[in-house]
């Protein structure tokens, strides 16, 4: 069973603490101050499309991929009453491919760190770059190493009245990696309980690999904040903004 698929029709209830809204509110601010006017957006690894959506009422013309079906089941049936909908797509990261360039793309909560080899993230953001508009900005927020290491051998635990949810987690310096072992129970109408079992990894990826890789890309004037901030990040930071530039003087491919 790949990530998401047993947590999709519970997910948005275990997110309830996330401030979607707020997020948004400083995603459309920094549109605003971007290098060219943003209509089209790319939300890369959208999830349930909680985002896609938000983005969707203010006006933007929204393009939403993720790697899983159900997650997607649970987004487009969010989206059914919108006028304007997002378009969803089930697509990797590394294997991004849109109808028509973008002049901004996004990826929120911690989506990049479920890239954990090199290659995968790399190719992302070549594919990324490609489709953005030149002069056009990416916006991602990753989980920081220094959270990933604290998370070892930590145990989680989620409840809503239907759903009962245990995160088990584990750090390997050798990798890199923390894995998340989640243990999730539904209560069915007759009372009963269904129990999956679902494993999760993400990649501590380092601030000298990100800029790297975007490098690589061909991203200039890569900004690194803390969450939802313009500051600097700070040693102990939980959660980095990355921005990232397409420059304007190249074509767009």
């Amino acid at each position: 069973m790949s990530s998401y698929d047993a947590l999709a029709a519970g997910y948005d209830a275990l997110m309830t603490d996330v401030g979607y809204k707020k997020r948004a509110d400083w995603l459309v601010r920094q549109f605003r101050k971007s290098g060219v006017p943003v209509r089209q957006v790319l939300d890369l690894a959208c999830g349930t499309g909680t985002m896609a959506c938000l983005l969707a009422r203010r006006g933007y013309q929204v393009t939403a991929t993720d790697g899983s079906e159900e997650m997607l089941t649970q987004a487009m049936a969010k989206a059914a009453d919108l006028e304007s909908p997002p378009l969803f797509l089930h697509q990797t990261m590394p294997r991004l491919r849109l109808v028509q360039p973008v002049d901004a793309a996004i990826s929120t909560m911690d989506s990049l760190n479920y890239l954990t080899r090199p290659a995968d993230l790399q190719e992302t953001f070549r594919r990324v770059y490609r489709w953005l508009r030149p002069g056009g900005s990416f916006w991602f927020d990753v989980n920081t190493p220094w959270k990933l290491r604290r998370m070892d051998h930590q145990m989680y635990m989620d409840e809503t009245e239907e759903t009962f949810c245990v995160w088990r987690t584990f750090f390997s310096e050798k990798r890199q990696v923390c894995t998340y072992q989640v243990d999730l129970f539904r209560q069915r109408g007759d009372g009963a309980w269904d129990r999956d079992f679902e494993e999760h990894r993400e990649r501590a990826w380092s601030r000298e690999e990100l800029e790297q890789f975007l490098t690589e890309a061909g991203f200039r004037n890569i900004v690194f904040t803390g969450d939802l901030t313009d500051r600097p990040p700070e040693p102990e930071e939980d959660r980095w903004i990355v921005r990232a530039v397409r420059p304007a003087e190249e074509p767009c491919i």
